[in-house]
């Protein structure tokens, strides 16, 4: 008869099960730590302030100018906006709008609804005014509402920001055709694509009829 063989198995001790047993504590305390010391997640960047007005705009909404203050550059935000010029009080003249312009050279935004009710414009980096040549710099943007606010910035194919004639305001341009230009007495315009902002027609028809035309000074 074979003898029998016993397998044995060491148990640990008392004491080392209460080693065991601290130990397990501190790693839960460990990763605790680590938890909370771990950094917030950023949080999301703030909303601009709501811009402040110095007058009631009878183009744009509250709606239309918290969504356009999206858009601004951050140097003008929190800015008043000062009506420097707007049809109804001071007529349809384009020559008015420059002398309005006189004196200001902060960023200005030029809005207008037309006779079928469309609402668009441009900001422009700098006050409108008349000039040889085109000027401006990338902050220059077109929108147009239709009826939710589409934005065309700068494309960086040309610089063809604004241009100021006697007879007739232009922005953007390329291949003979301009995003936006306005005719010398501000009541004839036109919008077709161009290459400055790679945009679309901002009115419903590409030639239209001024029915309101405001400007505003961001500074």
């Amino acid at each position: 008869m074979k003898g029998l063989r016993w397998r044995y198995m060491r148990l640990p001790s008392q004491v080392e099960a209460a080693l065991s047993g601290e130990e397990g504590e501190e790693e839960e305390e460990e990763e605790e730590e680590e938890e909370e010391a771990a950094p917030a997640p950023a949080s999301a960047a703030e909303d601009p302030p709501e811009p402040q007005l110095t007058a009631a705009s009878q183009v744009l909404g509250a709606s239309e100018i918290r969504q356009l203050s999206f858009h601004l550059p951050p140097r003008v935000s929190g800015h008043p906006w000062s009506l420097v010029f707007c049809t109804s009080r001071d007529g349809f003249s384009l020559r008015s709008l420059y002398r309005r312009m006189e004196g200001h050279s902060g960023p200005a935004l030029l809005v207008l609804q037309d006779q079928d009710g469309q609402t668009f414009g441009a900001f422009s980096s700098s006050a409108i005014r008349l000039s040889k040549g085109f000027y401006g710099t990338g902050e220059t943007f077109l929108f147009s509402f239709s009826p939710q606010l589409k934005v065309f910035k700068w494309t960086g194919s040309n610089s063809f920001f604004v241009k100021g004639d006697l007879d007739s305001l232009m922005m953007g341009s390329g291949s003979g055709q301009f995003g936006l230009w306005l005719d010398g007495d501000l009541y004839h315009g036109g919008s077709y694509p161009c290459a400055t902002f790679n945009n679309e027609v901002l009115a419903r028809q590409e030639q239209f009829c001024i029915k309101e035309l405001e400007a505003w000074v961001l500074s």
